[in-house]
């Protein structure tokens, strides 16, 4: 029988979305699929499901797994950190891009980097 709080929490301040659904985003913005992520991790491909929509709750070691192998704070994982909100994530086709560019020589990459700071800088 699940015990009774003697105290009762205030609700918390910060505006928090589900870890799971936080984690999925963040899977799909990597460019990663469940079986992808679930090999970098360790686990299981339906146990990244489970966790995604919410169906096992993560515990301390899983939220540290998901955030090393998402290349991310804890805090983003948890809804905690403002300044890394999912919002500041590049989107997938951006991702893909730079993974690309980051594959080229030196010369090349530093050409293609110019130029889109070029381009930014005419449309601002």
């Amino acid at each position: 029988m699940p015990t009774v709080p003697k105290y009762k929490l205030k609700p918390l301040s910060v505006k928090t979305e589900k870890a799971g659904r936080t984690i999925a985003k963040l899977r799909k913005n990597a460019g990663l699929t469940q079986e992808d992520l679930a090999q970098k991790i360790g686990i299981s491909r339906k146990l990244v499901t489970d966790y995604e929509t919410g169906r096992l709750r993560m515990y301390d070691e899983m939220i540290i797994r998901f955030a090393l192998a998402l290349d991310v704070n804890t805090d983003v994982l948890l809804g905690l950190n403002t300044k890394d909100t999912l919002k500041s994530f590049p989107g997938l086709r951006v991702m893909k891009r730079m993974k690309e560019i980051e594959k080229l020589p030196e010369a090349k990459r530093k050409a293609i980097l110019k130029t889109v700071d070029d381009l930014i800088r005419a449309n601002k």
